[in-house]
């Protein structure tokens, strides 16, 4: 079996408690902004966070990540924001391999089902947990990005949150999900941004309600929520962070 190693943060010596002080938290796709956003938030809050990301394991992988969860012990929040578009461009459908589809479906939605699998019976015996998984916006309409499969993994979320919060509830285990808007935050988004030109990224911002391209920060928000003791009667919901573009 791989031996894998997480990457664990704690709250700096000396900073006061927070809402989440002794609670270990997992984060996956911890590599560039979203990730790397709510770790820190999750930090800030007072846990023990461990990060994970495609360079320290396979998260499609059920060795690995199982050999992960291990090193790591007891998880009271996993976030699943492992995912994206595994470098590829939208084709048309004749034109997608199966084994393109299948490296996007397992990215974001084989990984967020391998995790959870490896967390759920530790939080069951300790009747609570929190699991956020992080969608997109591709998930409730279409994907700027014309990849087939990430849209339909990102929707496949979407029903993952919902058969497991009914499925965990009772055990104190809620579970919930993000849809973030555009986040410019890491280089698949700054190549895509660019694409669209100055037209492109004018019509883009127009169409946000509150007129800015999401941060990172704006998810972490979200998952700060979600992980709190205060949203305990909060689960099986999906919410848009996305600047109001949903209504517009």
């Amino acid at each position: 079996m791989t031996t894998v190693q997480p990457t664990t943060e704690e709250s700096p010596a000396g900073q006061a408690a927070g809402p989440l002080a002794g609670r270990t938290a997992v984060v996956t796709g911890t590599a560039h902004g979203i990730g790397a956003a709510i770790v820190a938030a999750l930090r800030a809050d007072g846990a023990t966070v461990s990060g994970v990301d495609k360079a320290d394991a396979d998260l499609t992988s059920a060795d690995q990540v199982h050999a992960f969860f291990a090193a790591v012990g007891d998880v009271d929040i996993l976030v699943n924001n492992a995912g994206g578009v595994c470098g590829q461009v939208g084709h048309p459908l004749e034109e997608v391999s199966e084994q393109d589809w299948h490296a996007v479906v397992d990215a974001n939605l084989t990984s967020a089902f391998l995790c959870t699998r490896a967390v759920a019976p530790g939080m069951k015996q300790r009747r609570w947990g929190r699991i956020i998984n992080i969608s997109s916006a591709a998930a409730l309409t279409v994907s700027k990005t014309g990849i087939q499969a990430y849209a339909s993994a990102k929707a496949g979320q979407l029903g993952f949150t919902r058969q497991m919060a009914h499925e965990l509830g009772s055990y104190g285990i809620t579970v919930n999900c993000i849809c973030p808007g555009f986040i410019l935050s890491n280089p698949t988004t700054e190549r895509q941004w660019a694409s669209y030109g100055e037209d492109g990224q004018r019509e883009l911002v127009a169409g946000i309600a509150l007129g800015r391209l999401g941060q990172p920060e704006d998810i972490a928000n979200g998952v700060q929520f979600f992980a709190a003791e205060r949203s305990g009667w909060v689960t099986g919901q999906i919410i848009a962070i996305d600047g109001g573009s949903a209504f517009l």
